[in-house]
């Protein structure tokens, strides 16, 4: 690997897996988290981020939001030229395509290269290795780190130029969000009818409808297993990303407009560290008050 050294910032419920995996592989890693102890758990730990990015020459970026962005590379403040010149930084969390272009603008004044690289999959498809990342950005910085998505990815697909990567992240979960919701409606209304929810989980399975999202999901309804792989939160911040772009474009999302009043009602029932399957509970209280009227 031509690569000297590859730095990882984010250790979440994803980051944490893919960090591994690349730590697995032999890529030579230095990891930083906010919260210390995740890092020590997968590579060697650099002890701030400034150290982070003097010792790498490429700096993969998971992170929650556009603002730890910001924070991690100091963008607008004293350190952030030095911070990234001279070095590819890969963005692989999700924030707002726009965010994304400036950031690209920024970067390339600043003399760093900049990958764009959102990824299409939860936790469990981080820790097998099994992600889909979308890419855009310059081809030759692409190909300088694309040995570095092996281990993370059983597919790359280069988008084009950036924002093309994020929006096409976007695009797959407007798809994702009507599924999952949708699969919640189909449990909820099965168990509502008594039905065993063990034969609906090998119905679906066996027909046109079969998928991995729901050989993974539609056991977690039925066992009201809400342990989380992308949680409550997470998902309605990317539909609250989606929304956006969407009103930016003049785009009418009605069925992700929905979704996204059922994932805010499930954040304040107490759910938005449960798994994205929670939303069946925003069905069941609305069903309960319906009753109740």
């Amino acid at each position: 690997m031509g690569i000297s050294r590859v730095g990882f910032a984010g250790l979440g419920s994803m980051g944490g897996p893919m960090a591994l995996n690349l730590a697995r592989a032999g890529v030579p890693l230095l990891v930083w988290n906010r919260t210390p102890g995740k890092a020590d758990q997968v590579a060697e730990a650099a002890e701030d981020v400034a150290e982070l990015f003097t010792r790498c020459d490429v700096v993969i970026l998971m992170l929650k939001d556009a603002d730890a962005v910001d924070a991690v590379l100091d963008r607008g403040g004293p350190a952030f030229a030095e911070r990234v010149r001279g070095r590819t930084i890969v963005h692989m969390g999700t924030t707002a395509p726009e965010h994304s272009r400036g950031l690209e603008t920024d970067l390339l004044a600043a003399g760093a290269k900049y990958v764009e690289a959102p990824v299409s999959g939860s936790r469990v498809p981080a820790e097998a290795g099994e992600l889909v990342a979308m890419l855009a950005g310059d081809p030759g910085a692409i190909e300088e780190v694309r040995e570095l998505f092996e281990p993370l990815c059983r597919e790359t697909v280069h988008c084009g130029p950036v924002p093309n990567g994020l929006l096409m992240k976007l695009a797959v979960n407007v798809q994702l969000t009507a599924v999952v919701t949708g699969l919640a409606e189909t449990v909820h209304f099965a168990r509502t009818h008594g039905l065993d929810l063990g034969l609906l989980t090998g119905v679906l399975g066996a027909g046109q409808l079969a998928s991995p999202i729901l050989r993974v999901k539609t056991p977690k309804l039925a066992d009201e297993d809400f342990a989380p792989q992308a949680s409550i939160a997470n998902v309605l911040a990317n539909v609250e990303l989606i929304a956006a772009s969407a009103r930016e474009a003049g785009l009418t999302l009605p069925l992700l407009e929905a979704a996204r009043v059922l994932y805010a009602e499930t954040a304040r029932l107490g759910f938005g560290e449960a798994d994205m399957v929670a939303v069946v509970k925003a069905l069941e209280t609305r069903s309960e008050d319906e009753t109740r009227q």
